[in-house]
């Protein structure tokens, strides 16, 4: 059965005649499908698409419809879904802060929405609506008729926006209008546990990285939960910080900090190791072994941060800015990988005896004068006695025994490919 095929229930009031309105004003089968057949759906991309080919398959004439959502992740401030019938997967955009400053956005129906709007409805075709809203113009020339937006309310009145376009001639009936404001409450909730789900995911791949992420939201989430893991540990620190802070203003200083871990961060994670903490001005990562190529791919990203901060002082240089430079620590074998903290505060992270001497061959650095130390247990792993020059054995602090140090060359000896 189609949703028009009621006369009865689609012409009833949306208001029970005193001024209370009623919910659903028409029951249809999408609205029964949204309530109790999507628990199973995680995405909501996926869910978007779905519901968009249910109410077409109802007798709905609608050719595209989109979210409109506000994330906040730290590089965008929301993403769009769009979907257009036919398509076999809703597409993706992200939108990023400062959008709302752009004319395109000030020439949207979305702005209208945002300021406290609460329906915009619009025949398609008239020339006179493209200069205020060319929105409209570019859907009419897509074989659309008209265009409808609602915000779509979450807790706490976060407000985002869903569309939905006509290719009707003539554009939507009541009775589709009807269907389509049923629809907003349930698909509301629906969507808002969607998104908070990967808002809460993105929180956490934001601050504790991805790989610690997934076992957080696997469970491991009580104190002393992890595992012990076998990986190689590298501790970097940026030289003469608290001079750096005294002599120049705030704002600088932060610039400076995030050009220097994104220098340090991107070539990290692009070869597969995890950024646990950073720690003012330094950060621990780590490389699990259970990558055979792990060690390789450390090195990898270690002569990758030098030219990138060879690139960033030339920067520095131009702009009267001073040179940065950095300090690291390399060594390897078992390490706690998990939770540990306060019965209310823990942090993910990893410890252990491997940690405290990668963070005492940082510290080694600024005594021996070279950028790259790396213990002897790592070089041995690596396989990498070509690329280093011995420093010899050092008795590090907290340690009753020397161990063998290694500086990594300057020059590069292996593909950054």
């Amino acid at each position: 059965m189609t949703i028009a095929q009621d006369d009865q229930r689609a012409a009833r009031p949306d208001h029970d005649g005193v001024g209370e309105p009623v919910w659903p004003v028409a029951r249809n089968p999408v609205l029964d499908w949204l309530v109790g057949e999507t628990r199973s759906e995680r995405f909501l991309d996926n869910l978007f698409l779905d519901m968009c080919e249910r109410l077409n398959a109802a007798g709905l004439m609608i050719g595209r419809a989109t979210i409109h959502l506000r994330v906040h992740h730290p590089q965008w401030l929301g993403a769009r879904i769009l979907w257009r019938r036919g398509m076999v997967e809703a597409e993706i955009d992200t939108f990023d802060y400062g959008i709302e400053e752009t004319p395109q956005f000030q020439r949207s129906p979305a702005r209208l929405l945002y300021s406290g709007v609460n329906e915009v409805r619009q025949i398609l075709g008239d020339p006179a609506l493209d200069e205020p809203f060319p929105l409209y113009g570019d859907l009419y020339r897509q074989g659309l008729t008209e265009y409808l937006a609602w915000p779509l309310e979450y807790t706490l009145d976060k407000k985002h926006i869903i569309t939905f376009s006509s290719d009707r001639p003539g554009g939507f009936r009541d009775w589709e209008i009807v269907a389509l404001r049923d629809i907003l409450p349930i698909f509301a909730l629906a969507s808002e546990v969607r998104v908070k789900n990967r808002m809460a995911r993105t929180l956490l791949e934001t601050y504790v990285g991805p790989h610690a992420s997934e076992q957080i939201l696997a469970g491991a989430s009580t104190r002393g939960s992890g595992a012990t893991i076998e990986a190689a540990i590298m501790i970097c620190d940026l030289r003469d910080f608290t001079s750096l802070s005294d002599l120049w203003p705030r704002d600088d200083v932060i610039d400076m900090l995030n050009a220097y871990f994104d220098a340090l961060s991107e070539p990290i994670e692009r070869q597969g190791g995890e950024i646990l903490k950073f720690m003012g001005d330094g950060l621990l990562a780590i490389f699990p072994l259970s990558d055979p190529e792990a060690c390789a791919k450390l090195l990898l990203a270690i002569r990758d941060t030098r030219r990138r901060m060879e690139a960033l002082n030339l920067v520095h240089e131009e702009r009267g800015l001073p040179n940065l430079r950095f300090g690291t620590g390399v060594h390897i074998g078992d390490v706690m990988y998990g939770n540990i903290g306060s019965r209310r505060r823990l942090d993910f992270t990893a410890i252990g005896p491997v940690v405290n001497i990668a963070s005492r061959l940082e510290t080694l650095t600024k005594d021996i004068g070279r950028s790259v130390l790396l213990s002897g247990d790592f070089v041995e792993r690596a396989g990498c006695w070509d690329e280093v020059d011995s420093v010899g054995p050092h008795v590090l602090k907290g340690l009753n025994h020397p161990v063998d140090v290694y500086a990594l060359q300057t020059s590069t000896k292996i593909s950054s490919d």
